[in-house]
């Protein structure tokens, strides 16, 4: 484990609106990695789904690369080098298998090497009405281990998207001293509008930490449309920085010491304690359905 050896850094959300060229793509995320160096960034974090948003099976599988000699990831790769920052690559499509893929995160440390794997847990399997479907599961293996990485500043927990709406994930990353918690996302824009500041405040101050959420925004070749806002939000629950629906860069200075403080106020993650669910039945329930 890395001891925490600073107690400030600044994080860099990027924004895209990705299309179905992984080439344009890669470009387009470079280019805003780059912005976010140039302010200063020490941690750069682009969205869900950075390289490619393709809802087609077909050509999904035919531009998805396995890990292995992997050039866009090989890119992002000599980019962290490059710039010397923690750059965590939201997610992207990797080939695990024939006709399976993987939503999976990368945190690449600021040498260009992996420090950090995630795959998302919780498949998007959702009918939002009016022809607004989305079927994860149809393409892409779920994952099944929540992952902590250390950064200098203290233990990141990883999370993609549709993970935000599961609470016992977050609290696990916090018991295991997540300070940070990561949720790129490619939120719809029907449901951001509805939860995805609601969602991301009360995961923030549940767990007590900081969040950080880059996103997708826009309308996007494919004929989806997502929300964008990535936001940073603090253990207090406050928006420390807040992207609009354009692609861009979201800039927010974070103090560690501010984890401690809430913590000392509210020690939630210490007050846990085990109960019984028990179901009671009404008999005059039972009288009236007679």
């Amino acid at each position: 484990m890395i001891s925490p050896s600073k107690t400030s850094f600044r994080a860099a959300l990027v924004q895209m609106c990705a299309g179905r060229d992984v080439a344009r793509n890669v470009s387009d995320a470079l280019a805003l990695i780059s912005e976010a160096a140039a302010q200063e960034a020490d941690y750069v974090q682009t969205p869900e789904c950075t390289t490619l948003m393709e809802i087609d099976t077909e050509r999904l599988m035919a531009e998805t690369k396995p890990e292995t000699g992997n050039e866009a990831l090989a890119a992002f790769s000599a980019a962290a080098a490059d710039k010397k920052i923690w750059l965590h690559i939201g997610s992207m499509a990797v080939k695990v298998g024939d006709r399976r893929l993987a939503n999976r995160s990368y945190l690449i440390a600021p040498n260009g090497e992996i420090s950090a794997r995630y795959d998302k847990i919780h498949m998007f399997d959702v009918d939002l009405g009016k022809g607004e479907v989305y079927s994860e599961s149809v393409n892409y293996q779920a994952g099944s281990s929540a992952v902590v990485s250390e950064l200098p500043w203290g233990r990141l927990g990883l999370t993609i998207c549709y993970d935000l709406r599961f609470p016992a994930l977050h609290r696990a990353l916090a018991k295991a001293g997540a300070s940070f918690i990561a949720g790129p996302a490619a939120f719809t824009r029907i449901t951001g509008e509805a939860h995805w500041h609601t969602l991301l405040r009360a995961r923030a101050i549940e767990t007590e930490t900081f969040i950080l959420a880059a996103a997708q925004g826009g309308r996007h070749e494919n004929g989806r449309e997502t929300f964008g806002h990535s936001l940073i939000i603090s253990p207090w629950g406050e928006v420390l920085g807040e992207g609009g629906t354009d692609p861009g860069v979201v800039i927010g200075d974070i103090d560690t010491h501010h984890i401690d403080e809430v913590r000392r106020k509210i020690p939630s993650l210490t007050h846990d304690r085990l109960f019984d669910l028990v179901e009671e039945r009404s008999s005059q329930l039972e009288t009236i359905r007679k």
